[in-house]
């Protein structure tokens, strides 16, 4: 049989008993228009990027139309939210629409997410807005972008209805692309029912799927994901990102940075920057994160106990400090251009931080400034000059007999992140002008952060006062 738009269709995950998954169509949201879409991601399943143009492309994109032979299912899971137990949540607006072997090799989701209501809607509509739609469409580019694992955004469907959110707003649906879905809570939701058996299907179909080389190791493939995961926390850190909420629901199995809400890139480096204005105690704060993944690989450990002794499972989480640590410092000296390893390297990029935070420094300035004229990078400073200066004549002394760096160091610090008064840009272009072309624009520029964009500088400076204090919570 033909396959949809050349796609090599394939179905993995329905495999798995019935209880794991509801069956079931997509809801036909609305007038369905395709807003955008995104090549680079075409390509990662092998799809042509002139099937855009198809006028059966938005039908399946949309959930107006099956794609192939796949009978779409969301998944159920649950999870700790905040901290506390929350129980059964599942796909409450997303539906998974098929299986893809890329061009590689590897097989993809594709999820619609926002296309109506499912048994784990709760009491939600099972619907998406377009501001958090275009969110998180250009958010997992750019994260892609900056080398960081994510879930990818294929398209953005513009349904033409209202969705009530705190006030009416523009209805859309993203299709999103991962390697899985799969996430911690997915454990959790079959251990604490007692369901142990289930546990362990679900774990052979994940090992199976994408951990091949821990068959039957249980312990070696728990100590990969807590591996991946620290390795995730301290990419997120080393650019800034806050993902805001970092529920067990909420993180992949594969170390993928997974459903992107609330989360904010720092402008001025605040180690205490809270991204969810809902975050009221700041427990996914920046600085938290780290600790927060640990938190949350115990959870997991908790779920994989029927599977897993005691003794190893504390093992392989004790190991989550000294990944997390190695990383982050291999990734700190890259953005100071250190090669060789000298005594006194992490006090000095200990220093660059308090002083960053004393004095408010834009983030990604301060590292991309690091190769520009000392006029250029003291000024981020402000008032902190005389200890800038300091800093960095201790820095211009450490770096003698590393050669020219500029280069390289350019190539690890970007030049542009998607600050939120970037992503505001283009979805108050796409609300109140129906204009995609701004929404085009940045998404170009943060799938390329690391070069120059001529006449695109002002895309990364701080906010203007008209976009300061901007604010986004779990609805966003």
């Amino acid at each position: 049989m033909p396959q949809p738009f050349g796609l090599g269709l394939e179905n993995h995950y329905a495999r798995l008993p019935g209880e794991f998954y509801t069956s079931m169509p997509a809801e036909r949201v609305g007038e369905p228009r395709l807003l955008h879409a995104n090549p680079k991601a075409a390509s990662l399943i092998g799809l042509d990027p002139a099937a855009f143009a198809d006028p059966d492309f938005v039908k399946v994109f949309s959930g107006h139309a099956r794609l192939g032979d796949f009978e779409p299912l969301a998944m159920v899971y649950s999870g700790h939210q905040f901290g506390v137990w929350a129980g059964q949540l599942g796909d409450g607006r997303a539906l998974l629409i098929g299986q893809v072997r890329g061009a590689s090799g590897e097989l993809w989701d594709v999820q619609l997410k926002g296309a109506g209501m499912t048994p784990y809607s709760r009491f939600a509509d099972g619907r998406a807005v377009m501001r958090s739609t275009i969110r998180e469409y250009l958010g997992s580019e750019a994260i892609a972008a900056l080398g960081i694992p994510t879930s990818r955004a294929l398209c953005i469907t513009a349904t033409g209805e209202s969705v009530m959110r705190e006030q009416p707003e523009p209805g859309a649906i993203l299709t999103r692309l991962a390697r899985s879905h799969v996430r911690f809570g997915h454990f959790e939701h079959f251990h604490h029912r007692g369901k142990h058996e289930q546990v362990r299907l679900l774990a052979d179909h994940v090992i199976g799927e994408y951990f091949p080389d821990f068959a039957g190791d249980y312990a070696g493939w728990f100590g990969e994901v807590v591996k991946r995961t620290a390795e995730l926390m301290a990419d997120w850190m080393a650019v800034g990102f806050a993902h805001g909420v970092m529920n067990t629901d909420n993180m992949s199995i594969l170390g993928l940075t997974l459903d992107y809400g609330p989360y904010g890139f720092l402008d001025a480096y605040d180690p205490d920057f809270i991204c969810n204005h809902t975050d009221e105690g700041g427990r996914y704060s920046f600085s938290n994160q780290p600790g927060i993944g640990h938190w949350n690989l115990r959870a997991l450990a908790v779920a994989l106990s029927s599977l897993i002794g005691s003794d190893m499972l504390v093992e392989k989480l004790n190991g989550y400090e000294a990944i997390f640590v190695a990383r982050f410092r291999a990734l700190m000296r890259a953005k100071l251009g250190l090669v060789r390893e000298v005594e006194g390297d992490d006090e000095l990029i200990r220093a660059l931080l308090r002083l960053m935070a004393k004095t408010r420094a834009d983030y990604s300035q301060t590292f991309r400034g690091l190769t520009r004229t000392d006029e250029d990078w003291l000024f981020l400073f402000g008032l902190g000059r005389e200890e800038a200066l300091a800093w960095r004549e201790a820095y211009r002394a450490r770096m003698d007999g590393e050669g020219d760096r500029r280069a390289a160091m350019d190539a690890v610090n970007p030049k542009y992140v998607l600050r939120n008064w970037v992503a505001e840009t283009a979805i108050r272009a796409v609300e109140d002008r129906g204009d995609s072309g701004s929404l085009d624009r940045i998404l170009k520029l943060v799938q390329s952060p690391y070069a120059e964009h001529a006449g695109e500088d002002a895309l990364a400076q701080p906010p203007a006062p008209e976009f300061s204090g901007l604010s986004v919570s779990c609805s966003s």
